[in-house]
């Protein structure tokens, strides 16, 4: 990244540049600092097997460097980037956390566990400036995006806290993705490194509610990571009232930039709909939605409308959910039913950020 770029060429001397996290550092600039301590070159390979692979906390757990360099390391660098302020545990064993870093800033991420596997769905902005009418964080605004190792730092402190391997993270918390775009794709690479956690690049999903020219950047990319659009409504009038955030790109111009998306990486994308009483679950609704998917690779991801505390919005019936599906399947679409985990602790699709804020 330019960023990285730009601070390898200034100087390492803590006395000169104290950086607020070692894990702002690249790897040769942990290579320039032990040189400027006078410490060998192996060193650099144990303080990221720390950091990066077994995920201590502070440096008096990196034992196998000497005391003296230990002491060094705290008094110029700190390791965690975030303190966990709150926290809630749902029914269905899934955990929501609150945590806040330095600025004051806050996010929440959430683990979700099922059979010998553990997700993450981690935020890439405190606060959200899309404004979706339906969801919980974009009532709160956006305070600022995420750097890399902050929405890395999420999927760490779930697996510490599971003390299980992280399987797969979904980019589907607080904030839109793309709007933060540097730092989401450096963040997904840094989860799909061998060197740290491995998750492969297809465990590894991002949502966007359609930032057009960075899903055609996206699909440049050369890792095989997962794409998700929160479509919620394929009739323009009533995609503009639910998302304003994304008003400027018409739908037209999302399915042009969707099909140029598969042309380059054949791979199918996900599209996310959450499904609202009166509001996108009509005939009308559902006829256009399953224009916009059919005869295209597209996996349609229904969701029963969770509950924002002060919404009018009230999610659609069961009955109609098996509606959508059917007639989706009948055309060749592929269409499920999310099981929404987490409900029950405001965890779930839209929720985030909505209990603490009002508290």
């Amino acid at each position: 990244m330019h960023s990285d770029q730009t601070s390898q060429n200034r100087s390492l001397s803590p006395s000169e540049n104290k950086l607020t996290t070692i894990r702002d550092l690249t790897h040769e600039q942990i290579a320039d600092l032990m040189a400027e301590f006078k410490q060998p070159a192996f060193r650099v390979k144990q303080i990221e097997d720390w950091i990066w692979n077994k995920h201590v906390e502070n440096f008096d757990q990196m034992t196998n460097l000497p005391a003296s360099l230990r002491e060094k390391l705290a008094s110029h660098f700190s390791i965690a980037l975030s303190s966990e302020i709150a926290r809630q545990v749902s029914s269905d064993g899934c955990r929501k956390y609150l945590l806040q870093f330095s600025d004051g800033n806050s996010v929440e991420c959430v683990g979700i566990p099922s059979k010998n596997r553990l997700s993450v769905c981690v935020s890439t902005q405190a606060g959200c400036g899309m404004k979706c009418a339906f969801c919980a964080t974009g009532k709160s605004g956006l305070s600022r995006s995420l750097k890399a190792e902050e929405i890395y730092d999420q999927v760490i402190h779930a697996q510490n806290d599971f003390g299980t391997r992280v399987s797969s993270v979904v980019f589907m918390g607080q904030g839109e993705p793309f709007a933060n775009y540097d730092e989401t794709l450096k963040a997904l690479r840094m989860l799909n490194k061998s060197e740290t956690l491995g998750i492969g690049a297809r465990h590894l999903t991002v949502s966007t509610c359609g930032v057009v020219p960075m899903i055609h950047k996206f699909a440049k990319e050369p890792e095989q990571f997962t794409l998700a659009i929160s479509l919620h409504s394929a009739v323009q009038k009533t995609r503009d009232a639910l998302m304003p955030g994304v008003r400027k790109w018409s739908l037209l111009r999302l399915w042009d930039a969707m099909q140029a998306y598969i042309d380059l990486t054949g791979r199918r994308p996900t599209y996310e709909y959450a499904l609202i009483a009166g509001v996108n679950d009509t005939e009308e609704e559902l006829a256009a939605l399953r224009d916009f998917t059919s005869g295209t690779l597209a996996h349609v991801n229904l969701i029963m409308l969770n509950h924002v505390s002060g919404s009018p919005f009230e999610p659609s019936s069961e009955a109609r959910a098996q509606h959508f599906i059917q007639t989706l399947n009948a055309a060749g679409v592929d269409a499920t039913l999310r099981d929404s985990r987490g409900s029950d602790i405001d965890a779930a699709c839209g929720q985030l950020k909505q209990k603490y804020s009002s508290n």
